[in-house]
């Protein structure tokens, strides 16, 4: 865990990072909205299990929290969940039910503890509305983006993440060649099917998240964004046309082989002599 810093008002950013070998670190968030009802987006990482807890515990009671939202059920957003469910016993779980079912292979959910949505659903949450709805690039199938109209911020699960060369809170603390590599670079690895789709549709997708046109971009994997949502919708449509990527390997598959048949020849005449 790192520390609590704000993205907007009454809005928490829960942080914590991964290290990603030779390229930086990737953010990892998840969110308090501190409302007239709290809610809760995603429940960090399951190595931040008890510190986040503690961190989320620090900044609404147990008691009071009353809704947590899954974008959807990797782990890395996920990690307290079962603890924060059993902590906070008015709180309802909003998720899609492929989250739940995924969820149920290692925990099932109780039942009476969760509301089902898919996107394009919208949900009064006391004093606010929220929207759920499919960002442009995700990994699960299960993925729900929040769009909060109180807040004008769009909460875009792994959507307009970047690998960066160190954590910031901010992305005007980073250069936009920084931001905007480590956007291209963790979109194309974590949705590699983007290159593969139609850019007409995929554009369609965009298209609609311009039409909210959210003054907040809050990642899961990303630094707070404020007032920049056209450079980061023109940054996405261009992800269909890059090259597909792919980590750097340890090993030549070639040489690897080579050195097995050798040693299997060495063997071979050791056994004859």
């Amino acid at each position: 865990m790192l520390p609590i810093h704000t993205a907007a008002p009454e809005v928490f950013v829960l942080p914590s990072q991964l290290p990603i070998a030779g390229a930086g670190v990737l953010p990892v968030h998840s969110y308090l909205i501190r409302a007239h009802e709290p809610v809760l987006i995603d429940a960090g990482l399951p190595i931040d299990m008890g510190p986040f807890e503690e961190a989320l515990w620090s900044l609404v009671d147990p008691l009071d929290l009353r809704w947590i939202i899954v974008t959807h059920d990797d782990r890395d957003h996920i990690g307290s969940l079962r603890e924060i469910l059993a902590a906070a016993p008015n709180a309802t779980l909003v998720t899609n039910q492929l989250s739940v079912d995924r969820i149920a292979e290692y925990w099932n959910v109780p039942r009476h503890r969760v509301r089902t949505v898919n996107p394009g659903r919208s949900i009064d949450l006391g004093d606010r509305r929220i929207t759920l709805l499919r960002p442009p690039a995700y990994d699960s199938p299960a993925t729900l983006a929040v769009y909060d109209q109180r807040l004008e911020a769009l909460f875009s699960a792994d959507s307009f993440g970047t690998v960066l060369p160190q954590f910031a809170t901010h992305a005007h603390d980073v250069s936009e060649k920084d931001y905007f590599d480590g956007l291209a670079l963790f979109t194309r690895a974590n949705a590699p099917w983007t290159a593969l789709v139609d850019e007409a549709k995929f554009g369609r997708v965009i298209d609609g998240i311009a039409k909210l046109n959210p003054k907040h971009i809050l990642s899961s994997h990303g630094p707070v964004v404020t007032n920049r949502t056209g450079e980061l919708l023109t940054a996405m449509r261009g992800i269909p046309a890059m090259t597909p990527w792919l980590p750097p390997e340890d090993v030549e598959v070639e040489a690897v082989l080579e050195r097995h048949e050798a040693e299997l020849a060495a063997v071979a005449e050791a056994h004859q002599a």
